[in-house]
């Protein structure tokens, strides 16, 4: 009877350990409704399918477990496996993370995606020696400016209260002579609700999350950027998968890369018709903005490049190769 036992529990152990089970958590500073956020949780779902269950992948919304600017931190630390993070958030610490952040250097979807296929070798170098891969990006929608009052120039955004979430805003906001005030997404909402700001840079996207139009009534759609989000891996993580896991793990980045920005397009239109609908007017910016902006991103640029050095100039110079 013992050694009837002893075979049942030994096959018990094998059966597991041929289904050794692994969880991953993937935080993210984003809401659930969020197109990106949506994406994510599509990607988990394509990953446990492909490993058949052996490996499960968490998805933490809204800052839920980190807020936005420690995700990446944590991920290098082995605290989350893997993570989700705005790129530009981390421009100080590297210029190269912060360079889809430069107003109207590439200001459509197609200048977006050239200037990551330029950038991202150079990211996925960085990532490595921090201990971290790359798995994918998805842009953003372009970006525009939410502001409570008609503007004509970038004249009258003096002494507006403004959103600054990344050292790039944070700029935009000192060279028009805006206040800048730092609150991120998941901060937003409450931030309009109590006067903290005025006034931001964004795209549809955040504006429709945030219920914007309950506190602001104008967008400009200047469309001056598309920031990135980056979806990192833990070196030590991802090594310790098998093969066909890593495959898998891989194989559902690069599809959630494809219908992340294929999504991004198609929401742009999406979210300005609802924020419409919700009482945004959503405004062309006239002759003098546009020219006071597109001044704005020649500074940004020339101060990027004094920044980032050589190897920053190696980046614009192959995104501007024809």
């Amino acid at each position: 009877m013992r050694f009837k036992l002893t075979l049942a529990a030994l096959s018990i152990a094998s059966s597991s350990a041929c289904f050794a089970q692994t969880r991953w958590d993937l935080p993210s500073g984003y809401p659930a409704t969020n197109f990106h956020t949506e994406n994510l949780i599509q990607f988990a779902a394509d990953v446990d399918k492909a490993t058949g269950g052996k490996l499960k992948i968490s998805v933490h919304a809204n800052a839920s477990l980190f807020k936005a600017p420690e995700i990446k931190r944590a991920v290098q630390g082995g605290q989350a496996q893997m993570g989700e993070i705005l790129l530009s958030n981390f421009s100080n610490e590297w210029p190269v993370f912060g360079v889809d952040g430069i107003p109207f250097l590439a200001d459509s979807y197609d200048a977006s995606m050239k200037l990551y296929k330029a950038q991202r070798p150079l990211m996925e170098r960085k990532l490595a020696e921090q201990g971290m891969l790359l798995l994918y990006t998805v842009a953003w929608p372009p970006q525009g400016i939410y502001v409570k009052k008609p503007i004509n120039s970038a004249a009258d955004l003096k002494g507006v209260k403004w959103r600054a979430y990344n050292p790039a805003t944070a700029r935009i906001a000192e060279l028009v002579g805006a206040q800048p005030v730092t609150v991120q997404a998941a901060e937003l909402a409450q931030a309009m609700a109590t006067g903290v700001i005025e006034s931001y840079m964004s795209s549809g996207s955040t504006g429709y999350d945030t219920k914007t139009y309950e506190h602001i009534k104008y967008f400009y759609d200047t469309q001056a950027w598309l920031p990135k989000n980056a979806v990192i891996v833990n070196k030590a993580a991802f090594d310790a998968l098998d093969k066909p896991t890593q495959a898998a793990l891989q194989k559902a980045g690069a599809e959630a890369e494809t219908r992340g920005w294929a999504t991004s397009r198609q929401k742009n239109t999406e979210y300005l018709d609802l924020l419409k609908k919700n009482g945004m007017n959503i405004v062309a910016p006239s002759p003098q903005l546009a020219t006071d902006m597109k001044k704005v991103g020649d500074t940004m640029l020339h101060e990027w490049l004094q920044k980032a050095g050589p190897e920053g100039q190696t980046l614009i110079d192959a995104y501007k190769k024809p």
